[in-house]
């Protein structure tokens, strides 16, 4: 089961390679670059008049995107500049990377994002500007207003990390504390033409969600975000500086503009290359072809870790029960993103913390492994993906005197599963599609 798990999982996060993906909807020929979904031409752009080609973006799939474009357009490629996590490079000729951290923003990511941003104002009527977006984006790309420092969108960002809000939650309010994001970098870069293509890591795969759409309208406002904090109980835990940066823009309602016909957005085409679903379907077709009768639950799978982990594991022993939705041996495969609300002071992430729930639902079904891995290949600030839970988990660790209840109050699922050797590493897999959860019943 291990060996057919990691056969399922490898096939799922090739089938969103970025490079594959870019190269696949996008084709030059005699200076006319096409840009294509599902095989149908979308939009078509002669090259011969522009006088600059500029590519920007940021995102942990972003380097591999911006490979993709260079062996397409060569040195049609004027210069560009993108921001990618430390050690999610690739060896570019034409565009400079920058490395920043990632969840959390540090000076690289103000650094690049002040140099992208100026790239975009230099930027004239005759120039194409080819975005790369990607999940990650809205730590690596990252330059707050100038009354906020960088420890306070620190602070800001890791509190809503830990409150258990959904990514678009969480991107409400990033948006409303930076300079670059909610479509600032296509007004930065108008009067050009803008080609965004992105590598969709959101439930629905909603564009103004992925990197907090900088290249996107922004339908939120000042009053959303202060919402979001208050829903989540952090008004009074939150950085001064960021409260009151959001209060003042609520009450003098700063971005009532409508984006939509904002002529500066209108020169901007976008395009998702990559999403969560084609993971899932290339997961369903290998575990067919090692003999499991497979099925996709949902790529939209989202809310609280340990209740995601309860009715995935109850759907897992029905099968054994009753064969019901389908005969063992079978695999069921789901996507999506969930939430943790982070308690302690452990080290972990939520595909690991799934894996630990789904551990005590499973304990003693011997015929069940149940695993969760961020596509990327990190889940939270750690070097695993995820981590695999089976029906001896529960036997293995009290075998250790390893207490799981101890370990799940903390949020210590890393060092739970390490423990155990049951941690999923794949190291940067320079793509991110959110994450792909596969149970596996013998």
């Amino acid at each position: 089961m291990r060996e057919n798990l990691k056969k399922i999982y490898r096939a799922a996060i090739e089938a969103v390679n970025p490079e594959k993906a870019l190269a696949s909807c996008l084709s030059l020929d005699k200076g006319i670059l096409k840009v294509c979904s599902n095989r149908k031409t979308v939009e078509t752009f002669d090259l011969n008049r522009f006088k600059k080609i500029i590519v920007v973006g940021a995102g942990k799939a972003t380097a591999s995107m911006a490979k993709a474009i260079e062996d397409i357009l060569g040195t049609r490629i004027t210069h560009g500049c993108i921001i990618v996590k430390y050690g999610y490079t690739r060896t570019l000729f034409a565009i400079e990377t920058i490395e920043a951290a990632h969840p959390l923003p540090d000076q690289n990511s103000i650094a690049g994002a002040k140099q992208i941003k100026q790239l975009l104002e230099d930027a004239s009527v005759d120039d194409l500007v080819i975005s790369l977006i990607s999940g990650g984006g809205s730590a690596l790309l990252s330059l707050p207003p100038a009354n906020l420092s960088l420890e306070e969108k620190q602070c800001a960002t890791d509190l809503l990390i830990k409150s258990g809000a959904a990514i678009h939650e969480i991107n409400v309010v990033r948006r409303h504390l930076s300079l670059v994001k909610g479509g600032n970098l296509a007004r930065a870069a108008y009067p050009s033409t803008v080609l965004n293509l992105m590598v969709s890591d959101v439930v629905g795969d909603k564009i103004d969600v992925i990197a907090s759409g900088p290249f996107v309208h922004d339908d939120s406002s000042f009053s959303d975000a202060l919402g979001v904090l208050g829903k989540f109980n952090l008004i009074r835990r939150i950085p001064p500086g960021a409260l009151a940066h959001i209060t003042e823009g609520a009450h003098n309602e700063l971005n009532k503009t409508d984006d939509r016909n904002d002529n500066k957005l209108a020169k901007t085409t976008h395009l998702i290359i990559a999403s969560n679903i084609l993971c899932l379907e290339a997961a369903k077709q290998t575990a067919e072809d090692l003999g499991y009768n497979s099925i996709i639950l949902s790529s939209a799978i989202e809310g609280d870790t340990r209740e995601a982990a309860a009715w995935h594991s109850r759907i897992a022993m029905e099968v054994t029960a009753s064969s019901n939705p389908l005969m063992a041996p079978a695999c069921i495969i789901s996507g999506g993103e969930t939430t943790v609300r982070v308690m302690g002071s452990g080290k972990g992430g939520r595909n690991m913390e799934f894996a630990m729930q789904a551990a005590s639902f499973i304990d003693g079904f011997e015929n069940i492994m149940i695993a969760s891995i961020g596509t990327d290949g990190t889940d939270g600030p750690t070097d695993a993906a995820g981590a695999m839970a089976h029906g001896f988990t529960m036997k293995n660790a009290a075998g250790m005197g390893l207490d799981i209840n101890q370990y799940l109050q903390n949020n210590d699922s890393y060092h739970f599963f390490k423990s155990l050797g049951d941690l999923i590493v794949t190291g940067p897999t320079h793509t991110n599609v959110m994450d792909i959860r596969i149970i596996l019943i013998a």
